[in-house]
């Protein structure tokens, strides 16, 4: 089975070109203000309409409010919500149920004591994403280009599909899913010129190397 990647924070018509040209299965929105790969719902309608039928159309928000989500989802032709914040098991059953869209819940993980919130999510969400833990500074939930030990996935099975995020490129994604056994994995900043501005050589890379 190939390892679908996700390429998250994508900001122009040329980005979602070249997610689709390399072969993507997913294509990340990101509603998050504080992020330099921020774009608003009018933006994203239109890069939305940009990607061809198949690639999974990902809208990426932080403790979103209904009335952020109603503006999101009423704009934009999606395919999946990620839940990227602090939201509890019952706000993402609650968002599940008020959308009707598969829901992806993001953990973020430093230790093995993270990864004890997993079971709780995955029976309220369609899928799981095992992310780096922001630092208590940090400005952005995700999206910082840091690691955890991968060590902390070893063995481990979950009933959810599950996907694999945090300081991933094209150098070390093929590692990182043989150490984890991940068959999902997401990047953002590792597929970067600069903060926001996503570089279609690297993107060939990644799904090259994750493939």
């Amino acid at each position: 089975m190939d390892v679908r990647v996700k390429i998250c924070g994508l900001r122009t018509a040329a980005d979602v070109a070249a997610v689709a040209k390399a072969g993507a299965a997913y294509a990340g929105f990101n509603f998050f203000p504080k992020s330099p790969r921020y774009v608003t719902p009018a933006e994203a309608r239109l890069l939305a309409l940009e990607a061809p039928d198949g690639l999974c159309k990902v809208a990426l928000v932080v403790d979103a409010d209904n009335a952020l989500l109603d503006a999101i989802t009423a704009e934009v032709p999606l395919d999946m919500l990620q839940l990227h914040g602090h939201e509890t098991p019952a706000r993402v059953a609650e968002v599940k149920a008020r959308y009707g869209l598969p829901v992806m819940k993001v953990i973020g993980v430093a230790a093995e004591a993270d990864l004890a919130d997993l079971l709780d999510y995955q029976l309220v969400s369609d899928q799981i994403l095992v992310d780096a833990k922001a630092p208590k500074d940090a400005v952005l939930p995700g999206g910082n280009g840091l690691t955890f030990d991968w060590r902390l996935l070893v063995g481990r099975k979950w009933f959810k599909p599950w996907m694999l995020a945090g300081g991933l490129t094209p150098d070390n994604v093929a590692q990182a899913i043989q150490r984890t056994g991940a068959r999902q994995v997401d990047v953002a900043s590792g597929v970067e010129s600069a903060p926001g501005v996503k570089d279609a050589a690297k993107i060939a890379a990644f799904v090259a190397a994750a493939g």
